[in-house]
């Protein structure tokens, strides 16, 4: 085989596996967005509000785990608020 053949079977190797790997990316973002949409996530955080009983006991669990973690006092901290991921 001659040099110029292998560079270019080896740059179309390149270009056809990065338009297969383009095109992957695309189908899984659609999919990704196509989930993304669904009304059926936003319930459980309007629900999960709802269901904390004691919302004082919960802040002052964190603040003392963060405060543990960080190495400072817990009264040193300020929690602004609390989402659910």
């Amino acid at each position: 085989m001659e040099n110029w053949f292998v560079v270019v079977m080896g740059l179309g190797t390149v270009f056809v596996v990065l338009i297969l790997i383009i095109g992957l990316c695309c189908l899984l973002g659609m999919l990704c967005r196509e989930r993304k949409d669904e009304p059926a996530q936003s319930a459980p955080a309007a629900q999960a509000e709802a269901t904390i009983p004691n919302r004082a006991e919960l802040v002052a669990a964190l603040s003392a785990a963060v405060a543990e973690y960080s190495g400072t006092d817990a009264s040193a901290l300020r929690i602004v608020s609390i989402k659910k991921l």
